[in-house]
């Protein structure tokens, strides 16, 4: 039996404030289907209006900043531990402060210089460099302006790319099931956190290090997992969870799956 009072438009206005009252709350988790089994994909939910960002981010990922490039003889290795990459030196090194402890490690970053724009790979930390500044390879730096120029001013952005493939474990040597240091290699978004499972079944946090590779904490006691339970936290609060990943010394294993691209 319909109600007096309830006319179409206070129908309608009911509607448009439980919407926006919803709006103020989180928004529904979203996920990809169609993984590989033994990994799941988990993207946190959102706050509408809120830059979607990891609690306690010390930068502001979505904000220009603007310093100085240099350059120097690049091979795609450096303080980041990755390999070089001859064929590819679309790559830098980050001032010391903005390397935050390795957290742009691995980030994908626009310079815009006097004469145009390049996207590089962090790969190595400068340093002696000031806050803002970017030390380029020669390769970089020629997209950006003349060589001769040695030194010029910029403005940069990290962003969210276009990348094929699912993110990599990379495993450092020395690691066992009594000491456990994994990288994260091929990943779109930074990375914020990479955890295991420990043989009760709980997630442990590993501690980051300056030279990019998350360790074992020292609390931490007795043997990990030789197969594996990760998961990793980009700086924007998406998670990867994969399982069954082999702890083996100076091995890469292939996830599941890749973070989404950011606006």
């Amino acid at each position: 039996m319909l109600q007096t009072g309830r006319t179409p438009l206070t129908i309608a206005l009911a509607a448009l404030l439980a919407l926006a009252t919803l709006g103020q709350g989180a928004m529904p988790a979203r996920a990809v289907s169609g993984l590989a089994a033994g990994g799941t994909t988990i993207y946190l939910p959102l706050v509408r209006g809120t830059p979607p960002v990891v609690p306690g981010l010390p930068i502001d990922p979505f904000a220009t900043r603007s310093g100085q490039a240099t350059y120097y003889d690049a091979d795609g290795g450096g303080n980041c531990s990755f390999d070089p990459s001859p064929s590819d030196l679309m790559v830098g090194a980050m001032n010391q402060t903005d390397y935050y402890n390795s957290l742009t490690c691995g980030a994908y970053v626009q310079v815009n210089g006097p004469k145009g724009a390049v996207v590089i790979r962090i790969v190595d930390r400068c340093p002696e460099c000031p806050v803002g500044n970017i030390d380029l390879s020669r390769e970089a730096f020629a997209k950006i302006a003349d060589l001769v120029q040695g030194r010029v001013p910029i403005t940069w952005k990290i962003i969210s790319p276009a990348l094929s493939g699912p993110i990599v474990y990379r495993f450092k040597d020395g690691s066992s099931k009594w000491w456990l240091a994994v990288q994260i290699r091929n990943h779109r978004n930074p990375i914020w956190q990479v955890e295991f499972r420990d043989t009760d079944g709980l997630f442990k946090a590993l501690e980051r290090q300056e030279y990019n590779y998350f360790v074992e904490p020292s609390s931490h006691s007795g043997p990990v997992p030789e197969s594996l339970t990760l998961r990793v936290t980009d700086i924007y609060g998406h998670v990867l969870t994969d399982s069954g990943i082999p702890l083996v010394a100076e091995t890469s294993t292939a996830g599941h799956a890749q973070f989404p691209p950011m606006p």
